[in-house]
């Protein structure tokens, strides 16, 4: 170790130095002691040494040192205090080091007492020869901290046995223990004046307070370990003023204060005897670390090693070798440093930095010949490998990069010749494997040696620019003829060695802290990597690591392996070079479930994040290559010749036929799926997304529909392309899956088109029309052919639709009116799924597409295209009819793009559906696959099949109304079967008319899709029910009902619509089947139907059918519920009485709302007065139900919308009401009624307008008369409740008011009798007088 007393090193002035001295302190010094002159030098260190100090316990060394100076001994003797002083310390740094250490053994200490004994008895044995002022001080009173002064030995003692000295010693510490001697250091003030301290036996005090002696204050040294950089600046200011003010007054007054005064520490020499006590010790401590004096020091390792770091920074060691080359103080200090790292595992790292910044501020010659030739460090460097030292290393690497000269100092921990190319060998960085397993001994803080090492593997930083080039090459067909330069392989060999050798060798099959290490350094790599070493950084036992973390919660390194997923995603950004390549690496090395596994959404939010044309241009190709295994070179055959061969099919069909996905297609079904994927979030122009639709599409098509005859590529010189196909056949499986996504892409692409109108102008962005170009070009290559074999029948229809397509796709180009162009380009589209279906399931759509050829052939009048002797004999058959017929028998079992197409043929000719048309479409809603329940009716009771809602009569009002409460509940449960019977009542064996009239080619039609229904069950093993498909082809027809509802909201169809979907909804089987079935009927009656703004008007609507449908949704209105008797268990009863609950009332509403309609519809149509009979006849029918059943749930407020909305009916009934009102037989019915009289004669009055005459004719010819005799059988039978009695008093004062107003008093007094005024005089007291009287009339006119 360097020593302050070395003799080259030449001692300086003991006088301070102002802040920033002339001359710099002598190279010799230590850096604490430097600190003081160059505080800017140290303080940065200070924090990091802080954070370290925290270990050890102490003992203060500064109070046995004063205790000792206090003693009586000292006061009888002070000739002999400077060589008593040096026993002291000596006795206390032995009883330091028994105290500080547990380890220590009673003889060291035993032996230490011993020395310190011999010592004392030497020391205090001279005589005293000169007399001291004696100490006013109790021979009982302790000294400094409580000690007594009586345990401290004194001049008298001679000798001392060992035994009495550690009875003694033992008692200090358990004084010490309980805190004795720290009793009165609470009551001492945090500033204390060092200098200024007096020994107490001279008598020479001097104030703390007084401001003759400058003032020291220790706690500076807490503020010089704080966190906050401006505190530990403010401290070191502070530290360096008080310590040259204290100075300069000890180098003025030491005689007089300062040379009696006790010192801090034992005397040392260190070069600062002539320095002032503060001083010495502030230095001194510096030098131990900035702790408190009371911690342990033990061997200053870290207070030691930011000393020379200081020293290094300087500058001073680099001006010694300049100034004397020959120097032997820099080895002398690099062996220092060298031997201090070997003291603590965490010592080396921090060792070799200070190394590094000296070798930083050397010239090349001097690092040579001093640092390179230091003792000990060639030694170092040849263990390096064996002992897997990562710091030598770092150091040996970094000097390396300094003198760019090969050396053999270096030993085997760099080749020789060096060279990156040979560090990063595959050999070499197998020798280094120990370390790289060791470098992780620094956690969670990344080695220094990693980004040393990243900066040789990558040293430039990627520009985005850069990715970009190379991604446009990747584009590039033929991928072998690429050339790149001998650096860029260079980097790329490297790379690939980096990471095979280090990452999957030595890292990530250790330790959980060595697979942490793993994922920083990948950090570490990704500003500087391109993208095109993206697949060799993230290589298979990388992902598959990545993998088994995510895929558990709970996994130690689960955080680490997020936070690495997160921070890659954030490199990649909006870098599609990037993206393409993470996305790739992550899918190929986990088979394309990296999501699904990990349970993450990683790659599917990078597919989301596609923004332009051409990073899914490199998308597409990328999957491309990684299909075909296009990695995998191999001299195979490129097929130029385009020869022809029959067996053309690689492999039999039987063999690819393997059913289900196995795990070597995952990867390519994940492909086969992701391509069309990016087009969902895409959003870009037409035309640039019409050019990624078209290579998506070209693809699927080349790996579903085609294989090669010879070898794996074929080139099209029509098309002046080359494609390719994977070695091994391409499963069915994956074909079937490419035709499917084809045809949802086919289908997207269609509903993102614009108009036909506009794509007149720019045809050459039809993804339809460029599919069957393309399709029909690759067919036409003679060593291709299609995936499988065609029957004749398939082949037949495969080149119609093919033939029709392109006729159709002719006739939109020409143009025309807006309607034909839609039509032309939906047909379109349906045929070309068509076409892919064809190819899907063989033998199973010829006969669909025949009809639609012809249909395609009827409509637009093309009878010159595909005369290839179709049988078109039966004419009478309406075309549309077998158009909607073949649409429907495509709903079964299709798929979504299918139905797609579907719906948008029928949207198109939605206009054109004919009655028969319909009438087809809704006997599939009404058809059940569970035969009807027989019930046994007299053919009396039988309702003919007309009885579109089935509604029964009920029969057992009249016996009922003994047993039901005023309130019109029904107690008694029944089926609610009785209350709604299902549609078809009457079973096949007893009707004929069972079938709603179907001939024979409409059962013939319903038995067809019935067994396409049950072969789509028989297919699917272990999948749906026929029930349940029956109800999913209902609920696609229901989506065909929903777009004629759109486009022909007034046509007279609706009642018919309405009427069996009506019935559907009221059957209980169609509820108790699917209730989705049953909400989405329900949505479409109210939504399409009864609430659309438009509905059916003019001479077209069937009258009948209006009268029949309102007096069934009436009767259907006015039934009440009825509990059913359950022996089933009281929850369970429960649970059903509150669904049946449920269902009655929306039953009813969909009553209600349906009258409400059916009026509407009667009231826009040309009724005459007979048709019109009818419908007062059926709201007669209610309410005759309604006075006289309580069991009638019609509410009074539904009575009153219907004669508010339709006041004509109302008028006509007014009689009756008036009638009912005053002969019913149930009083509270008669009495609620009476409400219904106020709302007529509201709307009778009101019905005249501003005519006053008109009104007064009107009740005077038609109302006084009945509204008298009504008066009569109210006050004569006055009901003897008071509620219903306030009621009638209510309508009384009405009616007055109402005659009053029109002066026909006295024409109403005139037709009441005598004896019923006197009867309305005793019930109705002043108000009937005053309208007798005529009070009311001027009440009236007052009022107006």
């Amino acid at each position: 170790m360097l020593s302050p007393s070395s003799p080259s090193s030449p001692r300086s002035d003991a006088s301070f130095s102002p802040p920033v001295p002339s001359s710099p302190p002598p190279p010799w010094a230590p850096s604490p002691c430097r600190a003081i002159v160059y505080p800017h030098l140290v303080v940065p260190n200070l924090a990091s040494f802080c954070s370290f100090s925290c270990r050890g316990r102490l003992l203060n060394l500064q109070d046995h040192l004063l205790k000792f100076s206090n003693s009586s001994a000292v006061s009888r003797n002070p000739a002999a205090w400077e060589e008593t002083r040096r026993t002291q310390g000596l006795r206390v740094y032995w009883f330091w080091l028994a105290m500080g250490s547990k380890r220590r053994t009673s003889s060291l200490v035993e032996e230490a007492n011993e020395v310190v004994g011999v010592e004392e008895e030497n020391a205090l044995a001279n005589p005293i020869k000169k007399k001291m002022k004696k100490v006013k001080e109790k021979s009982g009173d302790r000294a400094d901290g409580g000690v007594p002064t009586a345990s401290i030995p004194s001049a008298g003692t001679n000798s001392i046995k060992i035994m009495e000295r550690k009875k003694q010693r033992k008692t200090l510490d358990k004084l010490r223990r309980r805190g004795s001697w720290d009793a009165n250091a609470q009551e001492k003030p945090k500033l204390m004046d060092v200098d200024s301290k007096v020994d107490e036996t001279s008598g020479q005090m001097v104030a703390s307070s007084s401001n003759a002696v400058p003032v020291f204050h220790i706690d500076v040294f807490k503020d010089l370990a704080s966190a906050d950089a401006s505190s530990r600046e403010a401290a070191v200011e502070r530290l360096v003023a008080e310590l040259q003010e204290v100075h300069r007054a000890y180098k003025g007054s030491k005689e007089l204060l300062f040379e009696s005064g006790s010192d801090l520490e034992a005397e040392k020499d260190d070069g600062l005897k002539d320095c002032a006590p503060s001083v010495r010790y502030a230095v001194r401590r510096l030098i131990r670390g900035t702790s408190s004096s009371r911690e342990e020091v033990k061997d200053c390792l870290l207070g030691r090693l930011f000393s020379y770091g200081a020293l290094a920074r300087s500058g001073i060691l680099n001006e010694l070798c300049v100034s004397d080359p020959n120097t032997p103080v820099i080895k002398e200090f690099v062996s220092v440093l060298l031997t201090l790292a070997t003291k603590k595992s965490y010592l080396p790292e921090p060792a070799v930095t200070v190394i590094l910044e000296l070798a930083e501020k050397m010239q090349v010659d001097h690092l040579l010949n001093h640092i390179l030739e230091a003792p000990g460090l060639s030694d170092w460097f040849n263990d390096a490998v064996d002992a897997g030292n990562p710091d030598a290393l770092l150091l040996a690497l970094r000097v390396r990069e300094k003198v760019s000269v090969d050396s053999l100092k270096f030993g085997k921990i760099l080749p020789h010749p060096f060279s990156p190319a040979r560090f990063f060998s595959s050999d070499h960085l197998t020798l280094l494997t120990q370390c790289w397993k060791n470098s992780t001994s620094c956690q969670p803080r990344v080695h220094s040696v990693w980004p040393v090492l990243v900066n040789m593997l990558l040293p430039v930083v990627i520009s985005q620019a850069e990715d970009v080039v190379s991604a446009s090459n990747s584009l590039k067909k033929n991928r072998r003829n690429r050339k790149s330069s001998s650096t860029d392989e260079e980097i790329e060999k490297n790379v690939k060695n980096f990471c095979e050798v280090i990452f999957e060798c030595a890292l990530l099959p250790s330790s959980h802290d060595r697979k942490h290490l793993a994922l920083d350094v990948l950090l570490l790599l990704l500003p500087r990597l391109p993208a095109s070493l993206v697949p060799v950084v993230l290589s298979y036992k990388l992902v598959q690591g990545l993998m088994d973390i995510l895929s558990t919660k709970d996994s130690w390194l689960f955080k680490v392996a997020q936070h690495f997923i997160k921070e890659l995603s954030d490199w990649v950004g909006d870098d599609d070079v990037r993206r393409v390549a993470v996305v790739v690496a992550l899918q190929k090395h986990s088979n394309g479930k990296f999501d699904f596994i990990t349970k993450t959404k990683t790659v599917k939010a990078l597919l989301a994040s596609f923004k332009t044309e051409s990073g899914c241009m490199l998308f597409i190709q990328n999957l491309i290559n990684l299909f075909v295994d296009e990695g995998n070179d191999s001299d195979e055959p490129s097929d130029q010749s385009q020869t022809t061969d029959d067996n053309s099919e690689m492999g039999s069909l039987e063999d690819k036929d393997s059913g289900t996905l196995g795990s070597s297609d995952s990867l390519k079904s994940w492909i086969v799926e992701s391509l069309p994927s990016i087009l969902k979030f895409l959003k870009l122009e037409p035309e640039e997304k019409f050019h990624v639709q078209r290579e998506i599409l070209k693809f699927l098509a080349v790996q579903g529909l085609f294989s090669p005859s010879l070898g794996s590529e074929v080139t099209s010189f029509e098309l002046q392309e080359k494609f390719r196909w994977p070695k091994a056949a391409t499963s069915s499986a994956i074909c079937r899956m490419s035709i499917e996504q084809m045809q949802s892409l086919l289908a997207s692409a269609q509903k993102m088109e614009l108009s036909p109108v506009l794509l007149q102008s720019s045809g050459s962005s039809d993804i339809g029309s460029f599919f069957m170009q393309f399709l029909s070009t690759l067919h036409s290559i003679p060593s291709v052919s299609l995936f499988r074999v065609l029957s004749d029948e398939d082949e037949k229809a495969y080149k119609k639709l093919q033939v029709m397509e392109a006729s159709l796709y002719k006739q939109e180009r020409k143009g025309g009116p807006e309607d034909f162009m839609y039509k032309y380009h939906a047909l379109r589209y349906l045929l070309i799924q068509l076409l892919l279906q064809v190819l899907l399931h063989p033998a199973e759509f010829s006969e669909p597409v025949s009809e639609i050829i012809i249909c395609c052939k009827k409509a637009f009048g093309l009878s010159d295209v595909l005369d290839l002797g179709e049988d078109e004999s039966d004419n009478d058959i309406e075309w549309m009819d077998v158009l909607v017929d073949t649409l429907v028998s495509l709903l079964p079992q299709s798929s979504a793009p299918i139905r797609s197409a579907v719906e948008e043929v029928f949207k198109c000719f939605s206009y054109n559906v004919t009655h028969d048309g319909l009438l087809q479409m809704l006997r599939i809603i009404k058809r059940d696959l569970k035969p009807a329940r027989h019930r046994e009716t007299d053919s009396d009771e039988e309702e003919d099949d007309d009885d579109l809602l089935g509604i029964e009569e009920d029969e057992d009002d009249e016996t009922d109304e003994a047993q039901t409460v005023e309130t019109g509940e029904s107690e008694e449960q029944t089926d609610d079967s009785e209350a709604v019977v299902e549609a078809d009542k009457e079973s096949p064996e007893d009707s004929d008319e069972s079938d709603d009239g179907m001939d024979d080619d409409a059962m013939f039609k319903m038995d067809t899709y019935l067994a396409q229904i049950f072969k789509e069950k028989k297919n699917q093993a272990g999948g749906e029910t026929a029930q349940s498909q029956l109800v999913l082809f209902k609920l696609r027809v229901l989506s065909l009902l929903e777009i004629y509802l759109q486009t022909n909201p007034d046509k007279p169809h609706v009642l018919t619509i309405y009427s069996y979907l009506a019935r559907a909804f009221v059957n209980p089987q169609t509820t108790e089947v699917s209730e989705q079935l049953g909400q989405r009927i329900w949505g479409i009656l109210n939504k399409k139907i009864l609430k659309a703004k438009e509905y059916p008007k003019g001479d077209d609507v069937d009258n009948e059918l209006l009268a029949t449908l309102l007096e069934r949704n009436l009767k259907l209105a006015s039934r009440p519920f009825k509990k059913k008797k359950s022996t089933a268990a009281a929850d369970q009863s429960k649970k059903k009485e509150s669904a049946a609950r449920k269902r009655h009332k929306m039953l009813a509403s969909l009553a209600q709302d349906s009258t409400f309609w059916i009026l509407k519809v009667i009231d826009a149509s040309a009724f005459s007065e007979e048709e019109r009979q009818s419908v007062f006849d059926a709201v007669k029918n209610m309410l005759t139900g309604y006075f006289g059943s309580k069991k009638c749930p019609i509410k009074l407020g539904f009575v009153k919308e219907i004669f508010r909305r339709r006041p004509w009916i109302a008028h006509h009934l007014f009689d009756f009401l008036v009638d009912q009102c005053g002969s019913s037989k149930l009083e509270f019915r008669r009495v609620e009624a009476l409400e219904l009289v106020v709302e007529v004669l509201k709307s009778m009055i009101s019905s005249t307008g501003s005519d006053g005459k008109a009104a007064k004719r009107i009740l005077k010819t038609q109302v006084i008369q009945k509204l008298s005799g009504l008066l009569k059988e109210l006050v004569t039978n006055m009901p003897e409740k008071q509620s219903r009695h306030a009621d009638v008093r209510k309508f009384c004062g009405k009616v007055f008011h109402t005659i009053s107003a029109n002066n026909l008093t006295k024409s109403f007094l005139k037709e009441v009798a005598p004896e019923v005024q006197t009867a309305c005089e005793s019930h109705l007291g002043e108000l009937f007088l005053n309208f007798k009287n005529g009070k009311q009339q001027q009440k009236v006119k007052d009022s107006a």
